[in-house]
């Protein structure tokens, strides 16, 4: 490739990054008026809140919106590392400098051999299909943590495992980004620095302040939210007379009424079951290669999500970095899940904000969306977990089975392609 051709490769995706980014700024400062409900409420309002309750010593463990884990209280206060702006300004600026260093982790990563910038071009259009929303919340730092540790995991599995447990006590998902580390050393290495940095970042911030681990229960009390796989059971009974309603409560619209608790548990229901697959697939897979950390990851966030009593707006940001991470890799199979997660999140706002009200009310459009939105989920958790199965279970073990067997004396050794079930290396010798 010439000098030309690789300096283009990152030219024009930092030149659509700054153009799509230049237009959400405009939306979220409101110099670009956007249909439906203000989404940038929740940090002039609700963050700022609760930044005013941090600010006093403790968290807001009266106030039952605050469902997140205590290193969340960064993110709340991040803001007051740029005191020339207000709150809300100095919190959209963090954010967009949060996106731009995730699009210069994925770029510098696709830069190496053997990779590509793909998925520095799946972060530049995921972001904006989302719309303000990406923005007016603090997913996207934690979008950053997780994107930065799979990527240096690669080498560093110590550097994987303190990050993990940094974004898990953001916001928990980035717990899922250890379920695919290879065996043995790595495994050790990567779960044990987890384990380690989460305990000394739970006592650290329980001395610190009063109501560190509030969210437990705040959580634990959600029901069924509108937009969730669930509530289609609700969105439909309500065409046929169900007696239901859809009101606040515990910081997002949930549907109340007969039935609800049945389906908020048959959710919980299904979310075992996705972790009794992950847990079958860790079991059986036998090749590690140098994505599975991130194809596990991004399937592990999908089961979840998917089968999850809440499918926020702003989750679908989790599932855009942990793609863009994929396809940072030529040896990965996540392309088409991938492309349905990208679909997923340019419907989703058309549900939310443009369309909020067609969802509250679960008129025709508002139905057809859910049903649309939380259909390409499920395809892509289904594609995602198959192809993840059969790149790590299937296809080794009919390799295996096919393979000659040799006197042992003419065997040699081969060099290695992926992880073995000892997981004592991961590529061979001579790759960089």
């Amino acid at each position: 490739m010439t000098a030309a051709g690789g300096t283009g490769r990152f030219l024009a995706p930092m030149a659509m990054w700054t153009l799509t980014r230049a237009v959400l700024l405009l939306c979220v400062f409101k110099v670009v008026t956007v249909p439906g409900p203000d989404v940038t409420s929740d940090v002039s309002v609700i963050y700022h809140g609760w930044s005013e309750v941090l600010k006093s010593g403790t968290y807001p463990q009266s106030d039952v919106t605050w469902q997140y884990p205590p290193v969340a209280a960064l993110a709340v206060l991040s803001p007051a590392l740029l005191p020339f702006l207000d709150y809300t300004a100095a919190f959209f600026v963090l954010v967009c400098l949060c996106d731009a260093l995730v699009l210069g982790l994925l770029l510098y990563a696709g830069s190496r051999t053997g990779r590509r910038t793909a998925g520095a071009w799946v972060w530049v259009a995921g972001v904006p299909l989302l719309g303000t929303t990406a923005y007016a919340r603090y997913d996207v730092m934690v979008t950053a943590v997780a994107v930065a540790a799979l990527l240096a995991g690669v080498r560093h599995p110590r550097v994987l495992g303190a990050l993990a447990a940094f974004g898990a006590l953001l916001k928990v998902w980035p717990v899922l980004l250890l379920a695919g580390t290879a065996p043995g050393a790595r495994t050790r290495r990567s779960w044990t620095t987890a384990v380690v940095t989460a305990a000394g970042l739970l006592v650290g911030c329980a001395a610190a302040m009063p109501g560190a681990l509030a969210f437990l229960g705040f959580q634990r009390d959600r029901g069924t939210e509108v937009e969730s796989l669930g509530a289609l059971v609700f969105h439909v009974a309500r065409q046929f007379g169900w007696q239901g309603r859809v009101e606040l409560h515990y910081g997002s619209l949930e549907f109340l009424g007969p039935h609800v608790p049945l389906v908020s548990t048959l959710a919980l229901g299904l979310s075992l079951v996705a972790f009794g697959w992950l847990l079958m697939w860790r079991l059986r897979a036998r090749t590690f290669g140098p994505g599975t950390t991130a194809d596990a990851a991004f399937t592990a966030v999908l089961l979840f999500t998917t089968t999850s009593r809440v499918i926020s707006p702003q989750y679908m940001l989790w599932l855009v970095g942990l793609a863009a991470v994929c396809l940072v890799f030529r040896s990965g199979r996540m392309g088409l899940p991938a492309g349905l997660v990208l679909v997923a999140t340019g419907v989703t706002q058309l549900e939310f904000p443009l369309g909020f009200v067609h969802v509250v009310t679960s008129d025709a459009t508002g139905v057809t969306l859910m049903f649309v939105r939380n259909g390409l989920l499920v395809a892509a958790t289904l594609v995602a977990a198959g192809r993840l199965w059969r790149q790590t279970v299937t296809e080794p073990r009919g390799r295996a089975r096919r393979a000659p067997v040799r006197p042992a004396a003419a065997r040699e050794p081969a060099p290695l392609r992926g992880v073995s079930r000892d997981g004592t290396a991961e590529t061979p010798a001579s790759a960089p």
